[in-house]
């Protein structure tokens, strides 16, 4: 398999103004936790090959970091995820996890090849500084994967001087660094978290999911959207939906239950969101679809898509994850598939088997092994 790894190039000089981590606002979205795509794309990108884990398995520890007094819940399963990512080339024994707070000192004690942070940069408490003195001075390379891109991009001046390679899990977030070796990774699936095999014998009673959090954004469109719902069951659940009524519920659910009523839903919504809360400065939009694209579709999930950005097109095909921009759009879809029962299935399918070829936490770390050890980082 084919990866690629995008590098940009900075212009803008960002801001040092705090900001809030958007994780810690969308308590909802816990499972919104990012790919480079195999196909083509209209810029320049470099191709990284898959890495054979036998060959790095011998080659010393990993340190993943991550967090701090105010890390949230969806951080943690990220750093757990991601965990499962490099265990899967360097082995279950050779990569360590320790809390930021406690990191430098780890480092001289496990003597780690590679020093992974990642998660936000945000908290004035969460300081990378010294953690990467630490890993200088033992010749380890260090590197961040920031998570919460495009929301806290004001703030990244607590990590660009610091680390060797950054890689931010959004496309666009990548233009706001002001330094070399910043790549694009967006996040991914987990199938030891998320996985589910597809049961040709569930009925599915949902007409419609989506679970998150009711932002703005989100409101406005599905308000748009909503003639099209009369007499279909729907489940649209998270903080702010109870005020739209039957169908509409506040209700907060975990990342297991989420992934128990894919399993019973015809159709599962999409949505992005576009917030600005975060940065003061440069209102980022974001382009890179978010994780629970992948982990949705790794469960077997029918999604649907608004389109909001066309890089969903770089890790699905229209077949495999269908898209809508309009109402008029959304409505052909539910016409196509709520009467399809075998074509709901056959595009889950799809989707589950792209997600298990390309988009899981193995593939991301098996292009960041590459790149480090083709930029002469990693011997």
């Amino acid at each position: 398999m084919t990866e690629v790894l995008k590098k940009r190039k900075s212009k803008v000089k960002p801001s040092a103004k705090k900001v809030i981590s958007e994780n810690n606002a969308d308590v909802a979205d816990v499972s919104e936790v990012s790919t480079l795509s195999k196909r083509k794309t209209t810029t320049d990108a470099m191709p990284i090959a898959p890495v054979k884990p036998e060959h790095f398995v011998q080659q010393g520890r990993v340190m993943v970091c991550s967090g701090g007094r105010y890390e949230s819940q969806a951080n943690a399963q990220v750093r757990e995820a991601v965990m499962s990512g490099w265990e899967a080339i360097f082995g279950e024994g050779n990569v360590i996890a320790t809390n930021i707070a406690g990191a430098a000192a780890a480092i001289e004690y496990i003597k780690p090849k590679i020093v992974f942070a990642l998660g936000s940069y945000l908290p004035e408490s969460t300081y990378f500084g010294e953690v990467c003195q630490r890993a200088r001075d033992i010749g380890a390379v260090s590197i961040f994967w920031a998570t919460e891109d495009p929301y806290e991009q004001d703030a990244n001046y607590h990590i660009t001087d610091d680390f060797d390679v950054i890689f931010s899990c959004d496309r666009w977030g990548t233009n706001f660094y002001n330094r070399p070796n910043v790549y694009h990774l967006p996040l991914a699936a987990c199938e030891k978290l998320h996985y589910r095999p597809i049961d040709e014998s569930i009925e599915k009673t949902i007409d419609i999911l989506f679970c998150g959090v009711a932002f703005g954004s989100r409101k406005d469109l599905i308000r748009s959207m909503r003639p099209a719902f009369s007499d279909l069951n729907i489940k649209i659940v998270g903080p702010g939906w109870g005020e739209f009524g039957i169908g509409f519920s506040d209700s907060r659910i975990e990342k297991h239950q989420l992934i128990e009523l894919y399993q019973y839903s015809k159709i599962v919504l999409n949505l992005g969101r576009s917030l600005h809360f975060e940065n003061k400065r440069f209102m980022i939009t974001p382009s890179t679809p978010g994780p629970r694209t992948f982990e949705a579709a790794i469960a077997g999930a029918m999604q649907v898509f608004h389109e909001d950005t066309y890089e969903i097109h770089e890790f699905y095909k229209p077949d495999e994850m269908p898209v809508f921009s309009t109402r008029r759009d959304f409505e052909q879809l539910l016409h196509k598939y709520l009467g399809n029962p075998e074509l709901i299935l056959e595009t889950a399918k799809k989707a589950q088997a792209r997600t298990l070829a390309e988009h899981t936490y193995r593939h991301r770390i098996q292009s960041v092994v590459k790149l480090i050890t083709e930029k002469g980082l990693f011997k």
